[in-house]
């Protein structure tokens, strides 16, 4: 799935994207930690791996968007 890279916080290496809905989604550490990246600036395209669903729903894997 892909997003918008909407807020990150460079010290917690955790923030929130936006899908393209407009639902904001947050990501903690672990999600920012298994896409290998070093940092991310709000704008930026992001693709997304969730599981769980409705309220349980969370994101696990935050990578650059790449064409």
């Amino acid at each position: 799935m892909q997003a918008t890279a909407y807020t990150f916080d460079p010290a917690t290496r955790s923030g929130s994207v936006l899908l393209d809905d407009g639902t904001p989604l947050d990501f903690g550490a672990e999600a920012f930690d298994a896409g290998g990246l070093r940092l991310l600036r709000p704008g930026q395209r992001v693709r997304i791996e969730m599981a769980g669903e409705g309220g349980e729903r969370r994101i696990t894997h935050v990578t650059l968007q790449t064409l």
